[in-house]
């Protein structure tokens, strides 16, 4: 079949991309799911810094691709060897495809699926293939999703089922944003109730680990960021108290607020002077969790002593350690229930033709989450 995608074809362009244009909307080739697979009709697809880090050539990934990795969407046709969805059903895609059987899958860390990780890394779908062509050359799959189409062919395993009337563009941020900010605070750490509590840099998945935060009655949550507006969203979810990044007093007024330092330091920015913010906040004998994703050459130096006499605690956090299938509908009954207001994260919604101009919105820090409506 035919299918309208986002494609990239060439990372590193110039910014503004509204008017460099690295991602064309273009008729691709879409096969029809093999076995394990799916044929699912896109309806909302949310942009994340993980999308602009492929833009950029800041994440290397094998070219030409078809970028989005936040979506949801309706299942429309079925490949052989799938047995629990049915045409019909709503689904939301996570952008780690969980194969259920190697070592971290088995011992209850599917983020760290090594089948997964190796189809991301490819370009393909989790059982090898790509279904993406165009004059008959192969389109990669972007982490086993390509949420910026009409379309998509994805492994079932890619995929998690959620209520029918849950609007699709909130059902999408669930995919990335949330799973990966709530889950690094409710899984990876699991901070207990009066833990004083830090979270740095205000995006999508910045303030997803704040409202993760808030679950846990924290005595202090502290919200960081250079931005003054996300300052004023962090506010209004319940942050307790308020530092501009990047001035030379920052670190003494989180110091200064905890008498001592956070417990819990939650680096969501992507940059190594966000995280040596976030350490130099922590106290001792506390925990420094990081879920951003920095350049691949950028190094993080810190006192080595430091971690033996501070008994400090340093943790990396992808997909918010969780398991999709368990944990996408719990935040989802969360958010209906009142206790995670994730549609508070939304920017604004806007059309496939006008995302390379979205981009430069994400990249200016204008946006928390935008997503496309399709």
């Amino acid at each position: 079949m035919k299918t309208r995608a986002a494609i990239l074809g060439q990372a590193g362009l110039p910014r503004p991309y509204a008017q460099s244009r690295p991602l064309q909307i273009v008729e691709v080739d879409l096969d029809p799911p093999g076995p394990g697979e799916v044929l699912v009709r896109l309806r909302a697809a949310g942009l994340c810094h993980s999308d602009l880090s492929v833009l950029s050539g800041d994440r290397p990934r094998p070219l030409p691709m078809a970028i989005g990795h936040e979506g949801a969407g309706e299942v429309v046709e079925i490949g052989a060897g799938v047995t629990d969805l049915e045409v019909g059903d709503h689904v939301v895609a996570a952008f780690v495809p969980c194969c259920g059987s190697c070592e971290p899958c088995s011992s209850g860390r599917p983020a760290l699926c090594e089948p997964g990780f190796e189809a991301n890394s490819a370009g393909t779908l989790l059982g090898g293939a790509r279904r993406l062509h165009r004059h008959g050359i192969p389109i990669h799959h972007h982490l086993g999703v390509s949420a910026f189409a009409e379309f998509a062919t994805m492994a079932r395993k890619s995929l998690v089922r959620v209520d029918a009337d849950l609007p699709f563009h909130e059902a999408a941020i669930f995919g990335c944003a949330v799973m990966t900010g709530v889950g690094a605070v409710t899984n990876t750490v699991q901070p207990p109730p009066g833990s004083a509590i830090a979270v740095i840099g205000l995006g999508g998945v910045g303030l997803s680990a704040l409202l993760g935060a808030r679950l846990v009655e924290p005595a202090a949550l502290i919200a960081c960021d250079v931005n003054e507006d996300k300052l004023a969203i962090a506010k209004g979810l319940g942050a307790t108290h308020l530092i501009k990044a990047g001035t030379p007093t920052g670190v003494e007024e989180v110091r200064s607020i905890t008498r001592g330092g956070v417990h819990y330091a939650f680096e969501m920015a992507g940059a190594v002077t966000a995280m040596e913010f976030a350490y130099q906040v922590t106290r001792r004998g506390g925990t420094t969790v990081t879920a951003g994703l920095p350049h691949p050459a950028h190094m993080l130096s810190i006192p080595h002593v430091g971690i033996v006499a501070e008994e400090r605690t340093i943790k990396g956090s992808y997909l918010g350690s969780c398991n999709p299938a368990r944990d996408i509908p719990r935040y989802v009954a969360m958010y209906r229930n009142g206790r995670l207001p994730v549609d508070r994260l939304l920017s604004e919604r806007v059309a496939l033709g006008d995302i390379n101009a979205a981009f430069d919105r994400l990249a200016d820090g204008r946006s928390v989450r935008q997503v496309v409506e399709l």
